[in-house]
């Protein structure tokens, strides 16, 4: 799981990175999926950990919103 998280953070980084280079906002939705994706991930580690608190519900909880703007995204 850890190398899932650590790929998709590098994915999010470069889109976002060519994004600010380029000022081309057409790649936004997929960098928003990607980052959910990753927000599932953490959550899910956050869980498997049995740690105390609502750190891993709260990553679920913000990975879903993500979901949400992301097919916004898409279909506008």
């Amino acid at each position: 799981m850890k190398i899932v998280r650590i790929i998709l953070g590098i994915i999010v980084i470069a889109l976002s990175t060519s994004q600010l280079i380029t000022g081309n906002s057409e790649l936004l939705p997929y960098t928003m999926l990607f980052l959910g994706l990753m927000m599932l991930v953490i959550g899910f580690i956050e869980l498997q950990k049995d740690r105390k608190g609502f750190a891993g519900y709260m990553c679920l909880a913000v990975s879903l919103f993500v979901f949400y703007v992301a097919i916004q995204g898409f279909l506008i």
